[in-house]
């Protein structure tokens, strides 16, 4: 049973998710040969102040644009 976790910026829609959520399975289903219903994927939505990047949090960087 694999399961996945996907760590995004908040702010993806739903849709979007939706999306990944079908294509991953889809690879997943194929690569290792597994039932659809058996792979799990969850997501973990982080806000912009809680990532870094190059030394400085990620919501700098976008006040420095």
């Amino acid at each position: 049973m694999p399961f996945i976790t996907v760590k995004v910026l908040e702010g993806k829609t739903p849709e979007q998710k939706r999306d990944l959520v079908k294509r991953m399975t889809a690879a997943v289903k194929e690569s290792f040969d597994v039932d659809e219903n058996k792979v799990f994927i969850f997501f973990e939505n982080m806000k912009k102040e809680d990532y870094g990047k190059h030394g400085e949090l990620y919501s700098y960087m976008d006040d420095k644009k």
